[in-house]
């Protein structure tokens, strides 16, 4: 079973007490949840390919290893018994044997139908898998932390459970019960990994954030201001609102001049810039995720019509409102 401690993403810095309530607060919506599992039983040597999935995340939990995780760029990480791995935005990457192993795509392997989102991949070298044969579970994900989308490119690329035990103790008998349902594979137990996989997922996400955020800056500098936080909630809760500068300047209690030069200098946006963009992932997620009508999204966003609606969609997104419902179903 894993046993190797480390310091979580990094400690908190000193001032950064208001940023765990602000951040907490704003992810109540946090939506991640498996959409396809493999529970895969191999063995060495192997080598096997992940590729990118537009706005999915992977999760990698090793039942029985030692598995390397190699990135883009050729740089290792060693997985044992019991690790597990979040990685944010996805990206090309191989779970392999051996740091110099050529790689199959893991799609290419033949898989056998567990439940309706886990199938079970075999590629053992006897009728009979060993003892000495990797077991791994991965879980391609939905990952949607909602208006705080920011969040997502501001993760390191892999965020890895073993540097949370330490701090967090009670994820260990998690990750045990995922590694005897992994193992024993009693009825139900696809479905009960699949689940504990997205509780996993959701706690590295929830550690990082309440260590600090890394060594994130710029947007979370905005949060982890007292002045600048409350104007970041303010815009996050209530978006449709017809906001005014001097209406921001007030939550943040300051002059509009000062509060603008702040704002610009923390986050690298106008405070317009930053309420269009936030509307607008709003209005894509609303649109793709939920089928919301184009009309209804554009009146809670706070536009007079769908026309100025679908300018500001397009000139932030790059396409119209209509392609993201149609984007988003082209990758399911």
């Amino acid at each position: 079973m894993l046993d190797r401690k480390s310091e979580p993403y990094s400690s908190a810095p000193k001032d950064a007490s208001v940023l765990p309530d602000l951040v907490s607060e704003l992810l109540m919506g946090m939506r991640l949840y498996g959409l396809d599992y493999r529970r895969i039983q191999i063995t060495p040597p192997f080598g096997l390919r992940y590729g990118t999935v537009a706005g999915r995340s992977q999760f990698h939990f090793v039942a029985r290893g030692p598995v390397f995780l190699r990135y883009g760029n050729g740089s290792i990480e060693e997985m044992n018994t019991g690790d597990a791995v979040l990685l944010p935005r996805g990206g090309a990457h191989d779970l392999v044997s051996h740091p110099d192993m050529p790689c199959r795509d893991v799609a290419g392997y033949e898989g056998a139908p567990l439940c309706p989102s886990v199938t079970a991949i075999r590629a053992c070298s006897t009728d009979m898998c060993q003892p000495s044969d990797a077991l791994i579970f991965s879980g391609c994900m939905e990952f949607d932390l909602g208006t705080m989308h920011p969040l997502v490119g501001l993760m390191p690329e892999a965020m890895f459970v073993h540097t949370l035990l330490d701090r967090y103790p009670e994820v260990l008998p998690i990750l045990e019960a995922m590694e005897r349902e992994a193992r024993s594979e009693r009825a139900g137990f696809a479905g009960i990994l699949a689940r504990l996989a997205d509780v996993v997922s959701a706690f590295i996400v929830r550690a990082w954030v309440e260590c600090g955020c890394g060594d994130a800056t710029g947007w979370v500098e905005a949060l982890r201001d007292p002045r600048l936080g409350r104007v970041i909630a303010a815009l996050h809760r209530d978006p449709g609102r017809n906001w005014t500068l001097a209406e921001l300047a007030a939550e943040m209690g300051s002059s509009r001049s000062v509060f603008a030069e702040r704002f610009l200098n923390v986050t690298g946006m106008t405070p317009v810039r930053y309420l269009t963009e936030l509307r607008m992932r709003l209005a894509a997620q609303w649109i793709a995720r939920d089928r919301m009508a184009i009309e209804t999204v554009a009146f809670r966003l706070g536009y007079g019509s769908q026309a100025a609606f679908s300018r500001a969609f397009k000139r932030i997104m790059g396409h119209p409102p209509g392609a993201a419902r149609e984007a988003i179903h082209a990758v399911r």
